[in-house]
């Protein structure tokens, strides 16, 4: 079965302060209970702010680095988790059930993309 990458871009600027609440909470840790009963869910994790990050770049053979925040960049990478799905139409509904957890003034994106295998 292929697997998928689903990263979770965020507004990491618009993220509130005091997370989500203990129900959004509830909500995330019944579906994360659910895929994984699927055995769909092979790993997931968010990700430190970007204040904790740096970039790296190869360009005209040497190397140049920039740590973070990336006051530059509107959206960040925010997690991530990596999926077994019969097709990507089942990694996209399990995408979309992510999604719809959060409330609807949070702004984020998940893009779901395939594994190269072999």
């Amino acid at each position: 079965m292929p697997r998928f990458m689903t990263l979770v871009r965020i507004e990491e600027n618009d993220v509130p302060a005091g997370g989500l609440g203990p129900d959004f909470e509830e909500r995330m840790g019944a579906l994360l209970e659910e895929i994984t009963k699927a055995g769909v869910m092979l790993d997931t994790a968010g990700l430190h702010p970007t204040s904790d990050g740096t970039r790296i770049t190869w360009t005209g053979g040497k190397f140049s680095q920039v740590d973070g925040p990336f006051t530059e960049t509107k959206e960040v990478i925010g997690g991530y988790s990596i999926t077994q799905c019969k097709d990507k139409a089942e990694a996209m509904e399990w995408a979309k059930r992510f999604l719809e957890i959060h409330p609807p003034e949070f702004t984020l994106t998940v893009e779901v993309r395939e594994i190269a295998e072999g």
